[in-house]
């Protein structure tokens, strides 16, 4: 009985909360443990939402707020408040079932194809969709993945009748997939057919730069998909993880002129730091759970690779990519708790699922932490968010607005809970 009377009042706080919505009313949850996402964390924190932007957030023990100034005041009773997380280099939206093909949305067919877009592939009606944003995150970069140029990516929230509705921002960013150097120089075939792709690669690029200086009435697709990237409108994504390989598209790719760079994977990113400095160039890392590279590096190597690449300066963003990774980046999260115990402060690994990565997709003037005038979008946790024992996402909210966090793992949870006469503990 008691269960079903929490269950009917969340489901009354959920409808109040839509009606508000509705109505573009406002909102204000106090006496939470804030964490901004730049750092910050105000304990207790008040924030406010005003027609889907936030339009207070300060500490709770100098700010003295006017009850009538609110239409609903929410009480956290010390639960965490968060920006929503943010998926890099993620399928999701793009894939479904991995064993059924039709399901599969991610690649095309060829090696150059940078006029390939995510953004009209993406699928709102994704049933991945819902147990992803559950945990909290609530934002991702959708990313092709195939061939040597793969496409653009584009950011959706994870919320929307559509893809139109999701869209934060189109075509932000080309994909590049650098070939790698074989680990043995003794493997000359394939040490020449590498160097070759590479020039290969180099070429196209130069090609590319030069169609952008031609006024011609013909249009080439491929090419004027490159465009972005040579006039800064697009971040030039590079997918590689060997050091080797990272200095020489760093370096061969400024050499063109492209500025505006990141490198995606990283893994031995640690041995070139002051180059990736000296560029400027973000790195937006492989999936942490993982084990180490080679049989002589330390187990928990890749847990601490994001507190030695943020010590030595450079923009670390974390994601969970390779197997299983649409249904997986429900832990991205815990990622960030696994950064966290293994180097870095709890609030630098907030910041490398949250700001860090709205930085890197140019995004954080809107999004990414919380501060007044960006857009509404969090989640309230009854625990640590980054730590999978104690976290419990209770509303979440995109645009100011509350989002539904059912999906069908708890629906099949609560029912077979019931079956046998136990309490679903949510």
């Amino acid at each position: 009985m008691l269960w079903n009377n929490f269950l009917v009042g969340i489901y009354f706080l959920f409808t109040a909360i839509n009606n508000l919505n509705a109505q573009n009313k406002s909102m204000l949850f106090s006496n939470g443990i804030v964490h901004t996402g730049d750092g910050v964390v105000y304990q207790p924190g008040i924030i406010g939402i005003r027609e889907g932007k936030i339009a207070l957030l300060a500490d709770g023990r100098v700010v003295k707020i006017d009850p009538a100034a609110w239409d609903t005041i929410i009480d956290l009773q010390g639960s965490h408040v968060y920006p929503g997380f943010i998926a890099l280099n993620s399928t999701i939206g793009l894939r479904e079932i991995d064993a059924v093909r039709a399901t599969l949305d991610y690649a095309e067919v060829g090696e150059y194809n940078p006029h390939v877009r995510s953004l009209p592939a993406f699928n709102t009606d994704s049933r991945i969709i819902p147990t992803v944003r559950s945990n909290g995150v609530l934002m991702v970069q959708a990313v092709p993945q195939a061939g040597v140029i793969s496409g653009s990516s584009s950011v959706f929230k994870l919320e929307g009748w559509n893809w139109e509705d999701a869209l934060l921002k189109a075509d932000e960013g080309i994909h590049l997939y650098w070939p790698e150097y074989p680990v043995l120089r003794s493997d000359t075939g394939r040490f020449d057919a590498v160097l070759r792709k590479q020039q290969e690669i180099i070429r196209f690029l130069q090609e590319s730069k030069a169609y952008t200086k031609t006024n011609s009435e013909a249009k080439n697709l491929r090419m004027e998909a490159m465009r972005g990237i040579w006039n800064g409108k697009q971040r030039f994504y590079i997918h590689c993880n060997r050091a080797r390989d990272i200095e020489d598209a760093v370096r061969s790719v400024n050499q063109l002129g492209i500025n505006r760079m990141a490198i995606v994977g990283g893994r031995e990113s640690y041995k070139i730091t002051d180059l990736l400095n000296k560029f400027n160039v973000p790195i937006i890392l492989e999936r942490i759970h993982r084990l180490p590279d080679t049989e002589d590096q330390a187990v928990d190597f890749p847990f601490r690779l994001p507190s030695i690449l943020e010590k030595a300066g450079l923009t670390v963003v974390l994601t969970y990519d390779g197997d299983m990774e649409a249904m997986g980046t429900r832990n991205l999260g815990f990622t960030a708790g696994t950064a966290a115990a293994y180097g870095c402060s709890e609030e630098t690994a907030l910041q490398m699922i949250t700001l860090n990565a709205a930085r890197v997709l140019g995004i954080d003037h809107q999004t990414g932490s919380l501060a007044s005038g960006k857009s509404a979008d969090f989640f309230i946790s009854e625990g640590n968010a980054l730590d999978m024992q104690s976290s419990q996402v209770k509303m979440a909210f995109i645009g100011g607005k509350a989002i539904d966090l059912n999906n069908d793992q708890k629906a099949l949870y609560r029912k077979y809970m019931t079956k046998y006469g136990l309490k679903p503990n949510e």
